[in-house]
C-alpha cells in the first residue's frame, strides 16, 4: 500500500473522532473527521454509516502496525477539478506569444499607413 493509493474498503466502526474502515486488502484504517469531507461536519454520524462501502485514498500508511490513515476529502476535491486553461496559448502546442511576435511587424505596418491618412 502506498501514499495516494485509491482503494475500496467497508467502514466498520464510527468513533466521534472518525470512522474505522476494513479495506479490501486485509488492513485496517481511520477516516479523520477532517477527511471526510470539505467544511464543517456537524454530527459523523449524518455522512457516514456501519457497513457502507467507501472508496478512500491512502494519505499516510504505518508498515509497522499496517494502519492506514484514510481520506474521502482528497476524492472528493479532485472530481471538483477544472483543467487549467492558457489565456494567450493552448497547452497542446507551445507555441506561445510567436504568433503575436510574427503579426507584430505587419500590425505595426498597417497602423503607421492608417495613421498617415
Amino acid at each position: 500500500m502506498n501514499i495516494g493509493d485509491k482503494i475500496k474498503g467497508t467502514i466498520t466502526g464510527i468513533k466521534p473522532y472518525g470512522a474505522f474502515v476494513h479495506l479490501e486488502n486485509d488492513t485496517t484504517g481511520l477516516i479523520h473527521i477532517s477527511e471526510i469531507k470539505t467544511g464543517y461536519i456537524d454530527n459523523i454520524y449524518n455522512s457516514l454509516s456501519v457497513g457502507q462501502d467507501v472508496l478512500v485514498q491512502v494519505v499516510d500508511f504505518d508498515e509497522f502496525t499496517k494502519k492506514a490513515s484514510l481520506s474521502l476529502r482528497t476524492l472528493e476535491e479532485e472530481k471538483h477539478q477544472f483543467p487549467h486553461r492558457h489565456r494567450f496559448s493552448n497547452n497542446r502546442y507551445k507555441i506561445g506569444f510567436q504568433p503575436l511576435a510574427d503579426h507584430l511587424p505587419i500590425w505595426i505596418e498597417e497602423s503607421l499607413d492608417y495613421l498617415k491618412k
